[in-house]
């Protein structure tokens, strides 16, 4: 079956309300191309951070791993397959490293991904496509901004600590 073929039975499922089917069939038109596969895999992992953000216990783990699940394998897809300034490489750059800072409470992790995401894209700036310039370019921002706010979080947080010491 083609994409198409595919879209058609998701809607189809859909308006059945066989959710699990539309499910599926949509699973098969993001394995058809990797810009897909990348968009679905970044949705699954911004799907598990949301819902890991309220829940609690062994069950916040259990989605947390399936967040970092999804982002990794949609990270590692578009490592290869996609340029640095392809808007949904951006974005999952963009929330993945978010997942880093406020979900595995990592820093260093999120400031990193973030940095090279915005470093790797600007290297190719000028490969950037007009249709995606604006988006692009406001991810970027963005990423810029995450930046800038948890590399100063970090400097005050170092700062309470070593005033802690001192008292």
């Amino acid at each position: 079956m083609d994409k198409s073929q595919h879209v058609q039975r998701a809607k189809l499922a859909e308006q059945a309300e066989r959710y699990d089917d539309m499910a599926d069939s949509m699973k098969k038109v993001t394995e058809l191309l990797p810009e897909s596969q990348v968009f679905y895999l970044k949705m699954k992992g911004d799907y598990y951070r949301y819902l890991a953000e309220v829940a609690a216990g062994e069950e916040k783990t259990d989605i947390i791993q399936k967040s970092q699940e999804g982002y990794q394998a949609a990270f590692d897809i578009s490592k290869d397959n996609m340029q640095p300034t392809h808007p949904i490489r951006l974005g999952l750059a963009l929330n993945f490293s978010v997942f880093y800072y406020e979900i595995l409470n990592s820093p260093e992790q999120a400031c990193e991904l973030a940095k090279k995401a915005f470093d790797d894209a600007i290297a190719e700036l000028d490969q950037l496509t007009e249709d995606s310039y604006k988006d692009s370019t406001l991810i970027m921002q963005l990423l810029r901004d995450n930046l800038t706010l948890w590399t100063s979080d970090n400097q005050a947080d170092g700062e309470d600590t070593e005033e802690g010491r001192e008292n």
